[in-house]
């Protein structure tokens, strides 16, 4: 298949924040595959030493892969020097999880500002892409038959996650979903108002599942089927049902906001395919016949918001050759291929 006309050339620098993590490595690899460069910054250079030492030592090794470290994503004018000679910045990397909106929700916005005004800055950057999600968007509860556009928010997420303390673990997940409202808010309010002279674009995912490069690379959502092998369905509790879009197919879609020259101003939804988790279990069980789950849940809920997910699927068939979705079959024996069969 022919590749598509590149909004920047090969060989270009492409700057990825947080690199170690589940949708930052995997679009670090499609991004090295497709012959660019690319700047990660992590938290800890020695504990993301496994990036340059194993998965992607060759090329690392011929200097198409380097490591900055930033501890602290939110400090004014601490992207400055990562961002040179970039062609693209994505920003992918987040600030965690707390019950206090102030340890996230604050320092989400901070670290968005910093790394667009960062870019602003140099002016080898042409293209930006934000990492977003679909609490962004709306809250995930089975009654809402909301359909999800740009111009849709889940205010009622900012506005629970800021009332007054105490700051009760329970409202962890509320805090999580504002601090991705205030941060994508806060992109749209900067182009608006600054104009930057790159093209901007915001990816919201959905339950990301999918293969990871080493234990160390760990997020809430490839921990799912993991549980749910051994029989833990904690996170049933915490989330109704899921839309489970793969790690391969979210990266894709980066490296399509980012190297698109037809895309720009997009909230490009990467939702996947739906599923209660009764569902989940039996494909698991069809897959490890051998292997011993828990109990089907009574009645699971599943969800009844929608999206026009024209231009996502667009996108994957455009870079990537795909006429739909990854195969859910394959993300799920990806995220499990530590298991045996």
């Amino acid at each position: 298949m022919p590749e598509p006309q590149a909004a920047i050339p090969k060989g270009s620098l492409v700057l990825i924040t947080g690199v170690t993590g589940h949708v930052a490595s995997q679009l670090t690899k499609q991004f090295l595959e497709r012959e660019y460069k690319v700047r990660g910054t992590v938290r800890d250079l020695a504990k993301a030493s496994w990036l340059v030492e194993d998965v992607f030592k060759p090329y690392a090794d011929r200097g198409d892969l380097e490591l900055v470290p930033m501890p602290d994503i939110t400090v004014e004018g601490g992207f400055d020097d990562a961002v040179k000679g970039a062609s693209a910045v994505i920003h992918v990397a987040t600030i965690g999880f707390d019950a206090d909106p102030n340890k996230v929700i604050t320092p989400a916005v901070a670290s968005a500002l910093s790394i667009l005004k960062a870019a602003v800055k140099e002016p080898s950057v042409k293209r930006f892409v934000f990492t977003g999600s679909v609490v962004a968007t709306t809250m995930p509860v089975p009654e809402n038959t909301e359909n999800i556009t740009k111009n849709s928010w889940n205010d009622a997420a900012v506005e629970l996650a800021w009332a007054p303390p105490p700051y009760n673990p329970d409202r962890t997940l509320i805090v999580y979903m504002a601090s991705k409202v205030a941060a994508e808010k806060a992109v749209w309010k900067f182009v608006d108002e600054e104009k930057p002279p790159f093209a901007v674009n915001v990816v919201t995912p959905q339950t990301i599942l999918g293969k990871r490069f080493s234990k160390n690379c760990t997020s809430l959502s490839s921990s799912i089927l993991p549980n749910f092998y051994e029989g833990n369905l904690e996170i049933t509790h915490m989330l109704p049902a899921m839309f489970a879009v793969d790690v391969k197919d979210v990266a894709l879609l980066h490296v399509a906001a980012a190297l698109d020259p037809d895309v720009n101003s997009e909230r490009i939804q990467a939702w996947g395919r739906h599923r209660t988790w009764n569902e989940t279990l039996a494909l698991l069980r069809q897959l490890f016949p051998n292997h011993k789950f828990a109990d089907d849940l009574p009645n699971p809920p599943s969800f009844s918001i929608t999206s026009d997910l024209t231009l996502p699927l667009a996108l994957l068939k455009k870079w990537g050759g795909q006429e739909d979705w990854r195969p859910i079959e394959e993300t799920f024996l990806d995220n499990l291929d530590h298991v045996p069969r």
